[in-house]
């Protein structure tokens, strides 16, 4: 007669590997998602006669010793 061997799984196994897997995949769908949206989506494409002027005044000079009040 033959025997029969049955394996059962251990009933101490939490599923915390499982859980922590869901949890990596689920972050990673939503940074994706928000790095899409960003970057991606509702970009209006500039046109090609785009033209940016910008005039920067010149700062002030700085304050020497001499410049300086003394009581």
């Amino acid at each position: 007669m033959a025997d029969t061997i049955v394996n059962t799984p251990s009933t101490n196994d939490s599923g915390a590997a499982g859980w922590v897997a869901a949890v990596v995949i689920l972050l990673v769908v939503v940074g994706g998602g928000l790095v899409w949206y960003r970057y991606y989506r509702y970009r209006a494409p500039a046109p090609s006669t785009t033209n940016i002027n910008v005039t920067v005044p010149t700062p002030a000079p700085a304050a020497t010793p001499t410049d300086t009040v003394t009581p």
